[in-house]
């Protein structure tokens, strides 16, 4: 019988000559108390831990035969199957993504073709539509393009500044306003000019005490698109430097005088003042210090006033009102339709004509 020295000694070699070749330090040097416990416990397992040991040795004659070189070699076509499975992952994982995107592109793309082919549609049943229209009618012209106005709007705008009737916009008054009222009046500039644009005989304006660094001008540029390409006259000096005196017409509702008709030969003066407040004949009395002819509308001559709730009346006028009331009467020669068309029915006056 085998006494126990000898059995710890057969598996103390059997058991650790494995882990001697991982440590290459003696025993006696690299077994802490802790592990001589475990060392104990492996005696205890008996046939189980020789087999592992037996295993582990076959491991360890193995790699003593494949040198250095072939377990780098391993270990590094282990690498690169596992780096390969990684990158197949993620590139699954991109193409699954990819299909994903490709497929909200071609929603987005089908949508908006349906939307390409609407509009194609349209334009052509318009197209029919005006071909029909032109058959049917040959005495109508046809519609011209966005381009072609323009250029005909800005053909006509060119031809009033030497032949048409001028109109100057006195905004020498502008420091009397609050920032409410340059905003109202920077709002009904851009009113007259459009109607301007429009009309078959357009005016030549001028604004006149227009400086480039005020307030008003600012707001202009804030409130009307395009503004900086009006085609207008813009200056800094007052309408009296700039025209002679014996030509100017100032317009004004506090004249004893009614406006009969529209010269050439005359400039039109419309007072840019938009005042809350209603402070009267500020106009007329600018008008006077410069010996200057004023004129008003003939409101009093065609239109009567009405009945109404508040019991208001009123002749004062918005300019782009007053230029309405001027663009219409140059071109139809009546003056109960350009009132009609100027003068809004919340004034208090009516034409004489509709009354029952």
């Amino acid at each position: 019988m085998m006494n126990t020295q000898d059995c710890s000694e057969d598996l103390h070699t059997e058991v650790l000559a494995p882990v001697r070749w991982y440590y290459p330090m003696s025993w006696e040097e690299s077994m802490t108390k802790r592990q001589k416990i475990k060392h104990m416990d492996w005696k205890l397992e008996g046939s189980t831990q020789k087999t592992e040991s037996h295993v582990l040795q076959g491991q360890e004659g193995i790699l003593d035969d494949m040198g250095e070189d072939s377990i780098s070699e391993s270990f590094r076509l282990l690498q690169i199957d596992v780096e390969c499975e990684s990158n197949t992952f993620h590139i699954s994982g991109t193409t699954d993504s990819a299909t994903w995107c490709s497929k909200n592109v071609q929603r987005k793309q089908r949508h908006w073709e349906k939307i390409v082919a609407a509009k194609k549609s349209k334009r052509k049943q318009e197209k029919e539509r005006r071909k029909a229209n032109r058959a049917e009618n040959p005495g109508i012209c046809p519609q011209h393009s966005k381009r072609f106005l323009r250029a005909l709007t800005k053909e006509r705008l060119l031809e009033a500044k030497h032949s048409g009737p001028r109109l100057c916009i006195d905004l020498s008054m502008a420091h009397r306003m609050s920032k409410k009222e340059l905003s109202r009046l920077a709002g009904q500039i851009r009113r007259l000019y459009g109607s301007n644009k429009k009309a078959d005989r357009p005016f030549w304006i001028c604004l006149a005490g227009f400086a480039m660094d005020s307030p008003l001008y600012k707001e202009c540029l804030r409130v009307n698109d395009g503004f900086s390409s009006y085609l207008l006259d813009i200056a800094e000096e007052d309408c009296f430097s700039l025209f002679p005196l014996e030509t100017l017409v100032y317009l004004t509702p506090d004249s004893e005088h009614a406006l009969e008709d529209v010269d050439l030969n005359k400039v039109y003066i419309l007072g840019g003042l938009v005042d809350e407040n209603i402070q009267k004949k500020v106009t007329f009395q600018k008008a006077q210090e410069h010996s200057v002819q004023t004129a008003r509308l003939p409101i009093q001559e065609y239109m009567v006033r009405f009945q109404n709730g508040k019991n208001y009346h009123s002749e004062i006028l918005a300019i782009n009102q007053v230029f309405d009331i001027l663009s219409t009467y140059f071109e139809t020669h009546s003056w109960p339709e350009a009132l009609k068309k100027g003068v809004s029915f919340g004034k208090g006056y009516i034409l004489q004509n509709s009354v029952e």
